[in-house]
């Protein structure tokens, strides 16, 4: 037996084999997939595409593509102008791997049965605006009652809307609801054919150009309405391919890093408003005062998921999803937590 063994490791110390175990594929490519398919809403007015936030400083630096690049596995991107829902419907037929969304359609998404992993944040308190027709007399969410509001439905939007109006003691019920996605609904309030919309910051625009007034945000209420934004996988892509998982939430950090610091944020908006072609009005308008450092915290904390679990207790409540669901249940940190790990442990080493 001894002899047995002492062959056997003659013939693994042989040049031509340690030759051939170099070329074989390191560990961490063991996962099957040579494909990561990534869907995103697209936030952009022009013919480039955005998605805000994490999502184009990933694009732009190329990270996600030059982690697998040795690996020969592809990065897929595909833009929605139909947002969450039409996200989920691809989710739901194996058309794509990984999301980036806004809470509500995630929570649609979870609720409905798709069956997908919380695996990070990827914005918090994200603002909205009521915007209204100069001149309406409309100053507060009172005094939307009877009104053609336009919102867009089955994204984070609506449950930041109905939030908002929940925090005053309203609901969708008290006004004529009219659904738009964004571009639509923009074009019918400065055509005044809609008394008020409920958005984003591309409103300020809007404002800029005399068509519309916007008379509170959601900082006006005490935060009430902001939205957060989340990154969730699949999850027959994440448990059969955890390592892949593993290095994409890893890679995902150099991107988190580099939008945390806040000497990037004047970047930041050039880079975002040159692909959504909005003027940079808008995002340094809408930026003013914020911390990056906070808005793109990717930790899955307590405070995080009670956030979210609010948005699913309320979301059943309006009648968005039929029932709710646990979102500590929901949440797969583990990816993440390694993640912050090592970044931790790297800037230590660094530190040293």
């Amino acid at each position: 037996m001894k002899s047995l063994f002492n062959s056997f490791a003659a013939l693994f110390a042989t040049p031509a084999l340690i030759g051939l175990l170099a070329y074989l594929p390191p560990v961490q490519a063991a996962d099957g997939a040579k494909e990561i398919r990534i869907a995103v809403p697209d936030l952009s007015a022009g013919s480039q595409h955005s998605g805000g936030g994490v999502v184009d400083v990933l694009r732009t630096q190329q990270i996600f593509e030059q982690e697998f690049a040795a690996d020969g596995v592809k990065i897929t991107w595909s833009f929605f102008k139909g947002a969450g829902p039409v996200i989920n419907e691809a989710l739901a037929n194996d058309q794509v791997d990984f999301a980036y969304l806004g809470d509500l359609a995630a929570i649609i998404g979870k609720a409905n049965g798709l069956d997908t992993r919380l695996l990070s944040a990827t914005a918090r308190d994200i603002k909205h605006y009521l915007g209204v027709v100069p001149g309406s007399g409309i100053k507060t969410l009172a005094d939307l009652k009877g009104k053609r509001v336009a919102i867009f439905r089955g994204t984070a939007s609506q449950l930041s809307f109905d939030a908002a109006l929940a925090s005053q003691g309203l609901s969708e019920r008290d006004l004529q609801v009219i659904n738009l996605d964004f571009n639509a609904a923009n074009a019918a309030l400065a055509a005044k054919q809609i008394d008020a919309t409920w958005g984003l910051s591309n409103l300020i625009v809007l404002k800029a150009r005399g068509v519309a007034d916007l008379p509170l945000s959601t900082d006006d209420l005490g935060g009430a309405g902001s939205i957060q934004g989340v990154f969730v996988g699949h999850g027959r892509f994440v448990d059969e391919n955890p390592q892949l998982t593993a290095r994409l939430i890893k890679a995902q950090q150099k991107a988190v890093a580099w939008l945390r610091d806040e000497q990037n944020k004047q970047a930041y908006i050039e880079l975002v408003s040159g692909l959504a072609s909005y003027p940079t009005l808008i995002l340094t308008n809408d930026l003013h005062g914020t911390s990056f450092h906070k808005i793109f915290n990717p930790q899955l904390d307590a405070a995080f998921l009670a956030r979210l679990q609010q948005s699913v207790d309320l979301a059943a409540e309006q009648r968005l999803v039929r029932r709710g669901f646990v979102v500590a249940d929901w949440a797969e940190p583990k990816f993440l937590d390694a993640a912050l790990k090592d970044s931790t442990a790297v800037v230590a080493q660094s530190a040293n």
